[in-house]
């Protein structure tokens, strides 16, 4: 029995055709995955499937009766719920508070039941294996279990098609994991799972199905097991896909990064980043592996000026810039991919074109000596890295970077970061929600810029990643560096070891932190 059919579904925005003529069949209780390049269109079909967007044509079956969903509140009648890429939860109310807003219970004297609400949510909880605290708040709790309490709020309005954008962007590996596990066991009571990836292995690990999407089209569906990732890429962009990513041996140069004895404070008071040092050089990359967690985040944070560094020093060619402002560290050689495109690298109500020149807006030829800004050559120059960079921007320069998918969002910031040259650019988490030709690309620009004696800093939470970019690769744990390793040394299971807190016998190049040292043979063993 079907539980989904999509049919002829066509949707036209200002300069966009968005879906033309898509096709979606979806079997009861199967998991489904909806599989496309950036700006393919899939969060756009399954928008309309929510009833956040109306279909310009075609037609709409649930379980096999025609319906027309004009609104979230229809689509929810219906037993279909949606979990979006960005959470939409308010942070300072609890986990049950979330969840049933909208829906409140009341006892028979008219009063909030808010306690006969909690019981219900750790019934649900327990019932799909989700261990979520029905009193905890939401700013105290991880990414991953926010998500489960988005998956709670569907579970708790009796959803039997469940919707996930994107579900895997913003996970840990180990997150990752058992959100597909959570797949598993909702497809075993009977659910029917949507969800939108870009990631092939996690499709391989998980779908039963896998519809294909490319520049708005229905291009096929496929029985998963029947199809290896390099067909399922190639379907997707349209060509064969390299997964490997080609570099020569790296020729180290002059050091133009150095963190000495770095101490930063995290939000809780503790420090995040606790006596760190670790060395980058000119025409190398540098990877950071490490749970999420372990104060990658605020580490980056302090080399960009986003936070204050309590004790050490951050050396830039030289220079002392710990206490330098943003605009001082940017205009002195520092470029910044950052892990949250919307809070640090985008201005979200600017257009394309705009955002693009957000550090270099001052300068010349992008404003004149009075400050009025060249809005023709700003222009120009934003076509000519959206051409470069191969980001869908329906209307062009002019397009609002709000109106953008998240890819697409990531790839005018790490566009203007590369047009700017750096002497140093840091790269956290750049293919974060990239199809897969969207990251050999950003893959081959990183190396690109390797080659040209630009130092590197990349921290990523995808292990290929820095295995397959990095020619040293510095694990960390509790804020501190327990080890550095030329790649030639280096595997998953080393480095798995040296993330868990196991300092290498033949680290070098940074400051080992608290750990247990094991000999070489003991990791591989």
């Amino acid at each position: 029995m079907l539980a989904i059919e999509m049919l002829g579904i066509t949707k036209v925005f200002p300069g966009v055709l968005a879906n033309d003529r898509v096709n979606l069949l979806v079997e009861q209780g199967e998991i489904h995955a909806l599989l496309g390049e950036n700006g393919a269109g899939k969060s756009t079909l399954m928008s309309i499937l929510f009833g956040l967007y109306e279909p310009d044509s075609g037609t709409i079956k649930i379980r096999g009766e025609e319906v027309h969903i004009h609104s979230p509140n229809d689509a929810t009648a219906l037993r279909i719920g949606m979990v979006h890429q960005h959470f939409k939860l308010v942070h300072n109310f609890t986990v049950t508070e979330n969840i049933v807003l909208g829906l409140e219970p009341h006892n028979g004297l008219g009063n909030l039941d808010l306690r006969g609400a909690e019981k219900r949510v750790a019934e649900l909880s327990q019932a799909y294996g989700l261990a979520v605290d029905p009193r905890a708040k939401i700013e105290n709790i991880t990414v991953g279990m926010q998500q489960r309490v988005e998956i709670l709020k569907i579970l708790y309005r009796n959803a039997d098609i469940l919707i996930f954008d994107e579900p895997t962007a913003v996970l840990t590996p180990q997150e990752i994991d058992e959100l597909l596990a959570i797949f598993r066991r909702l497809k075993a009571e009977g659910k029917t799972i949507l969800f939108i990836t870009h990631k092939l292995k996690e499709i391989k690990a998980a779908a039963d199905r896998c519809t294909v999407l490319r520049r708005g089209t229905y291009i096929d569906t496929v029985i998963v097991k029947d199809a290896s990732e390099a067909e399922l890429a190639e379907k997707m962009v349209g060509r064969a896909v390299t997964f490997r990513i080609e570099k020569k041996p790296a020729r180290p140069g002059a050091l133009v990064l150095k963190i000495e004895n770095l101490t930063v404070i995290g939000p809780k008071g503790a420090p995040a980043v606790s006596g760190l040092s670790l060395e980058v050089r000119a025409g190398e990359v540098v990877g950071i592996a490490g749970v999420d967690g372990n104060g990658q985040s605020e580490l980056v944070a302090a080399i960009a000026g986003l936070m204050p560094v309590k004790s050490g020093r951050v050396l830039l060619k030289d220079r002392d810039i710990s206490k330098d402002s943003i605009k001082s560290r940017n205009e002195g050689g520092l470029g910044l991919v950052p892990e949250d495109r919307h809070k640090h690298g985008l201005v979200l109500e600017f257009r394309v074109d705009e955002n693009l020149i957000l550090k270099s807006f001052r300068k010349n030829p992008y404003s004149g000596k009075f400050g009025f800004l060249h809005f023709p050559v700003i222009a120009k120059h934003a076509e000519s890295l959206i051409t470069d960079f191969d980001i869908r921007a329906g209307n062009g320069p002019a397009t609002s970077a709000k109106t953008m998918s998240g890819g697409n969002q990531q790839k005018v910031i790490i566009a203007r970061e590369i047009d700017l040259s750096p002497d140093l650019l840091i790269v956290s988490q750049p293919t974060r929600g990239l199809d897969v030709g969207a990251i050999e690309y950003i893959h081959r620009r990183i190396v690109e810029e390797r080659d040209k004696g630009r130092a590197v800093l990349l921290v990523s939470f995808e292990l290929d990643e820095i295995l397959g970019l990095c020619d040293r690769i510095a694990a960390v744990s509790k804020g501190q560096v327990v080890g550095v390793l030329p790649v030639e040394e280096a595997d998953e299971r080393r480095i798995g070891a040296m993330m868990g807190g196991v300092i290498a016998g033949k680290a070098g190049g940074g400051k080992a932190g608290a750990g247990r040292t094991v000999s070489e043979g003991a990791i591989h063993a």
